[in-house]
């Protein structure tokens, strides 16, 4: 009997610790690199430039895992900033573009796996991108806007502490020059 109790107990000790593995109860931190797009629309502009296009930030979070499936979150993502130059028929210009935002959401994961686990966040943010412009567009001001927050995503743990993380986020509104709401985030996390 007591063989029987001991192996149960060794039993649940490993499912536990394989359990923790994808997901550990408790406070984490994390960061990565953020993908945004970026686009300008100047009436009647033909670029010297491109009035679209990629840019690369960094992300920095920090949550609190309640249980297994439900934590809360809150970030700083820096989208970086973007230059448009342009031409019209009235003259030239160009837009400075750049952009941060702050997020508090909470969080529900799922367990695909013991190592891998899907995610959804929901939210609200705070986005601010500054403008600034020359020629044409000298005076031009920048955005502030709070909106909702959303995020789908998967995190793969690499061991009991540390995890990768893939995620689609929409940061709210989008900005009506520069920066728009919808990017990607890839980085890591670590498990306190």
């Amino acid at each position: 009997m007591m063989k029987k109790i001991l192996f149960a107990m060794i039993a649940s000790v490993t499912a536990v610790a394989g359990m923790s593995a994808a997901h550990a109860d408790g406070a984490y931190v994390g960061g990565g690199v953020t993908v945004n797009r970026y686009n300008f629309d100047v009436p009647g502009a033909t670029s010297a430039g491109n009035h679209s296009g990629y840019q690369a930030g960094g992300k920095i979070y920090a949550g609190y895992d309640i249980d297994k499936t439900w934590a809360v979150e809150g970030g700083y993502a820096d989208f970086g900033s973007k230059d448009y130059n342009y031409i019209t028929s009235a003259g030239s210009g160009s837009v400075k573009s750049d952009s941060h935002g702050y997020y508090l959401a909470g969080k529900a994961t799922m367990p695909v796996s013991d190592k891998l686990g899907v995610f959804g966040k929901l939210g609200v943010a705070r986005v601010n991108t500054g403008l600034t412009g020359t020629g044409l567009s000298t005076g031009i001001t920048g955005d502030n806007k709070t909106g909702v927050y959303a995020s789908v995503g998967a995190q793969y743990a690499i061991n009991e502490k540390v995890s990768l993380t893939a995620e689609l986020e929409h940061f709210g509104k989008s900005a009506d020059q520069g920066n728009k709401a919808t990017g990607l985030a890839l980085g890591a996390r670590y498990n306190f």
